[in-house]
């Protein structure tokens, strides 16, 4: 007899304006298997949702959520909802069908059959795990800005805070070049590994647990010729003076994780440093830049 799926319970925050998405969307990725983002017209507030087993660390997820209205200055009261797993996954899968990215990638989640496509970069990946699965605008927006940049055949590659590795893996396929992905939560890292080897990358995908810049193999691994940073507004600002020192000359950074209203604050900070701005991609509410080293 099958075992019955574990029980799982929704989280939802309501009422967020622009500038908090970014934060408390981080803080629901490092604690659960489904984060969604919902806004019924332009200009209201957002609901984000995630999805995660029920009983989980409380602990954790009430410091996670502290953190991101300390970093956004915006409180929020999270609803907590029982959902049956199995209909949570069939849904998921449901929601989650391959995707064409650009005019060159394809994510297909495992749930679909693997079959060949000459046309495409075919990038597996599990429904299950929505943080970097494709879905998401700015990942999206990186990976057409990568479009337009492969063909400078950059070197030395780095994913910094790399999720699920998409970025790295669509890099190391379409480039055949090692690319060094990190990320600050061990989670990440190991479903990074895991979708390296699933898609046949083990030795170009590297990974590293590692905060930023701090770490050793992060910095002698540079000058980096392509960086990609999907991740916040305001820790892109924070690092943009390490990010110009570790990109080559004439290289090459793709930033994102970020809203429209904040991609001239994230620009500025990296004008500061000598970085032009090459492109900017809109995609939805968020806004991916495409910046260059003189």
């Amino acid at each position: 007899m099958r075992r019955r799926a574990d029980p799982l319970e929704t989280i939802t925050l309501a009422g967020l304006p622009d500038e908090a998405v970014p934060a408390y969307e981080a803080a629901f990725q490092s604690l659960a298997a489904s984060v969604s983002y919902f806004r019924e017209e332009p200009g209201e507030t957002w609901r984000l949702e995630a999805v995660r087993a029920q009983g989980a660390d409380a602990i954790a997820l009430e410091a996670a959520l502290a953190i991101a209205a300390a970093i956004c200055g915006h409180q929020a009261t999270p609803v907590h909802a029982p959902v049956e797993a199995d209909g949570w996954l069939a849904r998921t899968q449901q929601a989650f069908p391959e995707q064409e990215i650009g005019g060159r990638f394809l994510i297909r989640p495992t749930h679909i059959a693997d079959a060949r496509r000459h046309d495409r970069i075919v990038l597996r990946l599990d429904a299950g795990l929505a943080f970097g699965s494709g879905e998401h605008n700015s990942t999206r927006g990186c990976l057409m800005a990568f479009e337009r940049v492969a063909h400078r055949r950059p070197r030395r590659m780095l994913d910094l805070g790399a999720g699920s590795a998409i970025l790295a893996m669509a890099a190391a396929m379409r480039l055949k070049r090692p690319v060094l992905a990190t990320d600050i939560e061990p989670w990440s890292v190991r479903v990074a590994q895991q979708n390296a080897v699933m898609n046949g990358l083990r030795h170009l995908v590297r990974t590293r647990l590692a905060d930023g810049w701090r770490h050793k193999r992060v910095a002698a691994e540079g000058p980096y010729e392509l960086v990609f940073a999907n991740i916040l507004a305001r820790p892109l600002c924070a690092m943009a003076g390490q990010l110009a020192h570790a990109l080559a000359p004439g290289g090459t950074a793709i930033l994102a994780g970020l809203l429209g209203t904040q991609a001239r604050w994230v620009l500025a900070a990296h004008r500061r440093h000598g970085l032009v701005l090459e492109r900017r991609l809109d995609v939805g509410p968020w806004t991916t830049l495409v910046l260059r080293r003189r």
